[in-house]
C-alpha cells in the first residue's frame, strides 16, 4: 500500500488528529469541496443543483460504527426526513439514498440494522425511489450481504455495493450479476490475505468484474474516477451492447465534476454521490487515501495558504 495513503487511513482513527482537524478554521472550506452540507436543507440544494446539470444523485447521510441504539435512530430519522423532502421536491426520481449499514446498528445487533434498513427502503419506495447498502470493511461483507439479501424479499430494487480490491469479489459479482450492484475499487485499510494491495492488480479486478456486471441481466453502477477505467467501461459497454441507461457511472461529489457533466452530456447516466451532514471526518480522511494528492490541497487549507 502506498505509504502516504496508510498514514491517511492511520490518521482517519486518530482522535488527536481527529480535533485538529475537525476544529481548525479552516477545514470548512476543505470540507465543502466534498460534503453537501450538514442538513436535510443542504443535501437537497445541492441535490437539485446536480438534477438541473442532468446529473442523478445518490445521497449518504454521514456516520458509521454506531453502538448505540438511539444514534442509530437518529440516523434512520435523518435518512426519512431526506426522502420526504426529495419527494416534496419533486426530486426523487433524480435521487437515491446510500445507506452504510453500520451507521443503523450492524456492529451490535444485525437484526435492529435489518429492521433500520427496512424502514429506510419502505420510506423510499413510497417516495419513488430506491436505497444502495453500502459496503465497508471485509470483516462487514458477509453480514451486509445477508442484510441485503433479507432486504431484496420486500425491495428488490436495493442495490449492493463490491470493491474490486477484495480477493472474493470477483465470485459475489457472478452471483449478484441479475441485480444493481455499485463496482467501487475499495477505500479501506485491508490485509493482503483478502485484498489486493498492488494498485494495478485492483484495476485488473475493476475490470474483470465489470466484464461479469456487463454480461449479466442487472444493472451495473460502475464507481470510479479513473480516465482509463471509465473509457474501458465504455468500451465493454459497446462489447456487450450495453445500451446508456442499462448501466450507470459513479463518482463522488467534488471530484472530477467536469467529467461528471460531460458523460452526462454524452447521454451517460451519472450519478454523483454526495454526503452530508456533521460526521464527516472519517469520510473525507478516506477520500484523501483514495487519491492522496488531495492532501496537498487539504494540509495548504489547513496552514490558511489556499
Amino acid at each position: 500500500m502506498n505509504p502516504l495513503r496508510s498514514l491517511i487511513l492511520a490518521a482517519a482513527g486518530n482522535d488527536a488528529v481527529r480535533r485538529l482537524v475537525s476544529t481548525a478554521p479552516v477545514s470548512r472550506g476543505v470540507v465543502d469541496r466534498f460534503v453537501a452540507g450538514e442538513s436535510t436543507a443542504d443535501a437537497v440544494e445541492v441535490t437539485a443543483a446536480l438534477a438541473r446539470d442532468g446529473l442523478a444523485v445518490t445521497l449518504d447521510y454521514l456516520g458509521e460504527h454506531t453502538t448505540d441504539r438511539e444514534l442509530a435512530d437518529r440516523t434512520v430519522r435523518a435518512y426519512l426526513e431526506v426522502l420526504d423532502s426529495l419527494h416534496e421536491a419533486g426530486l426523487a426520481g433524480a435521487a437515491e439514498v446510500s445507506v452504510k449499514l453500520s451507521a443503523v446498528g450492524q456492529a451490535f445487533d444485525e437484526g435492529l440494522a435489518l429492521a433500520n434498513a427496512s424502514r429506510i427502503c419502505a420510506a423510499a419506495e413510497q417516495c419513488g425511489t430506491t436505497v444502495t447498502l453500502d459496503m465497508e470493511d471485509h470483516t462487514t461483507t458477509d453480514s451486509t450481504l445477508a442484510v441485503l439479501a433479507e432486504l431484496r424479499r420486500s425491495w428488490p430494487s436495493v442495490g449492493a455495493v463490491l470493491q474490486a480490491y477484495l480477493r472474493r469479489t470477483l465470485g459475489d459479482c457472478r452471483d449478484l450479476a441479475g441485480s444493481r450492484v455499485r463496482l467501487c475499487k475499495g477505500a479501506y485499510a485491508e490485509p493482503d490475505s483478502v485484498a489486493f494491495t498492488d494498485p494495478h492488480e485492483v484495476d485488473l479486478n475493476y475490470v474483470r468484474c465489470a466484464n461479469v456486471l456487463l454480461e449479466g441481466e442487472g444493472y451495473p453502477m460502475f464507481a470510479t474516477h479513473d480516465p482509463r477505467l471509465v473509457s474501458i467501461i465504455g468500451e465493454r459497454a459497446k462489447w456487450y451492447d450495453r445500451k446508456p441507461g442499462s448501466y450507470e457511472h459513479q463518482m463522488l461529489y467534488g471530484v472530477r465534476p467536469d467529467e461528471q457533466r460531460r458523460l452526462a452530456e454524452t447521454g451517460e447516466t451519472m450519478r454523483v454521490y454526495v454526503p452530508y451532514g456533521g460526521q464527516w471526518y472519517g469520510y473525507l480522511m478516506r477520500r484523501l487515501a483514495e487519491r492522496p494528492a488531495n492532501t496537498t490541497f487539504f494540509l495548504r487549507s489547513l496552514v490558511g495558504t489556499s
